[in-house]
């Protein structure tokens, strides 16, 4: 049995309404960075435990390269010192990582471009990297099995972690990595995002994306999956939207609720997300509280329909918005491309050709749109205005996601390299 969903508390609605917002990205894509400071893209390249640092915009040039594992060696003698760490640091491994360990997730820097926050989840904990000396500041290790995807807050003081087996997400100190407070979920929580004015979280939980239960007649199978909103002072629970009952109300009964990426309109009034299995997303209204249209995108011939073939549930993982509110740039992941959709109208532009392509975020200028292309160990820049692809920057193994944030403005990598 389908287990029981917690339901919407309309008595909040209009007041998340007017407070809800997109990553810092699309809020802050055009600001300078702070005195001494110089703006770059963080990209966490998640099978080789390293970051690579490159220009925010312009020719996205590397500057640097982190190592987020140097202590390797003692987490996996822990690993290896307990069965139980042992048996979810393989299933990882094998499941969700495709044959492959997972060390770099999700990173935000600190306000003062002196260190990088990395969630690592095949260690199931957060690490504080600084970025002079590559040595670790602080470790905070998650409940449960596994970290996964974070957010940072307005004022970059404070990052929010799920803990994906133990449904469960941590909010920490961003400079001590002490915790602050944190918040039950749906199953297997995912993304996480800090409202503008920095007085809410929201999260999305995706259930187990692991197991060929994946026909829609299975679906229920995967878990109870919902967002929910908590106050981020207090971190109580002020509202949950089950994304199943205004599916329905769609008319999309055979639609996956698990929310994947999702990214706010600027005015802070439509969210549009995607969920698993489609090769699209969906926009919500949250005055009205009810889904307001749907953009399919084209699937790519070569992709195989069998759903289990598909990375972790996702057909296509990977949103974001120009900060005019006017373009959408979407990574459609096992179609291997991504596009450029015209909000007014959601037309899509022309198909970029990308190898499995699994995050979207936005230049530094806000005129390029950037996705991580994890088949192809590159990111790719597409401009907003016109849908065509800028250029490719090599990286690491496996790139995911993609942050902007800041380095000293001298920065070169650990010890000067």
């Amino acid at each position: 049995m389908p287990a029981p969903r917690t339901r919407h508390l309309c008595s909040v609605a209009a007041a998340l309404a007017l407070t809800a917002a997109g990553p810092a990205t699309a809020a802050s894509a055009a600001s300078a960075a702070p005195g001494g400071l110089r703006e770059v893209l963080f990209v966490g390249n998640n099978w080789d435990g390293t970051a690579d640092v490159i220009r925010s915009s312009g020719d996205f040039a590397k500057v640097g390269r982190i190592n987020v594992v140097p202590d390797k060696d003692a987490r996996m003698a822990e690993i290896n010192a307990d069965p139980i760490k042992w048996i979810y640091f393989q299933a990882i491994r094998n499941s969700v990582g495709e044959g492959h360990d997972q060390f770099a997730d999700d990173m935000y820097s600190t306000p003062d471009g002196r260190s990088v926050v990395v969630s690592r989840p095949s260690f199931a904990d957060v690490v504080s990297v600084d970025l002079a000396t590559g040595k670790i500041n602080w470790r905070f290790p998650v409940a449960g099995y596994r970290a996964d995807h974070m957010a940072v807050s307005p004022d970059g003081t404070r990052v929010a972690v799920s803990a994906s087996t133990a449904n469960t997400v941590h909010v920490l100190d961003i400079g001590t990595g002490r915790q602050l407070g944190s918040f039950a979920t749906g199953d297997k929580p995912h993304e996480n995002v800090f409202t503008k004015d920095g007085k809410y979280i929201w999260n999305m939980s995706i259930g187990d994306v692991n197991t060929a239960l994946d026909t829609p007649g299975w679906d229920w199978t995967k878990g109870d999956r919902h967002i929910t909103v908590v106050d981020a002072t207090t971190y109580k629970q002020v509202k949950v939207i089950d994304m199943r009952q205004r599916l329905d109300a769609f008319g999309l009964k055979d639609f996956s609720d698990a929310v994947r990426p999702a990214v706010f309109s600027p005015d802070q009034s439509t969210l549009y997300f995607q969920v698993s299995f489609f090769n699209g997303f969906l926009e919500y209204d949250l005055a009205t509280d009810r889904i307001t249209r749907m953009k399919t995108l084209p699937k790519n011939p070569a992709t195989s329909e069998d759903r289990t073939t598909w990375v972790n549930d996702s057909r296509h993982h990977g949103i974001s918005m120009n900060p005019e509110g006017t373009k959408l740039c979407v990574a459609g992941t096992m179609d291997d491309y991504a596009t450029v959709v015209d909000r007014a109208s959601l037309q899509e532009g022309p198909l970029v050709t990308a190898s499995k392509p699994y995050w979207a975020t936005v230049s530094g200028d806000g005129k390029d749109c950037i996705v991580s292309e994890s088949g192809a160990d590159q990111v790719t820049a597409i401009d907003f205005a016109t849908g065509r692809k800028v250029t490719s920057v090599p990286v690491g193994d496996h790139p995911q996601r993609v942050r902007l944030g800041h380095v000293q403005a001298d920065w070169t990598g650990p010890g000067g390299n």
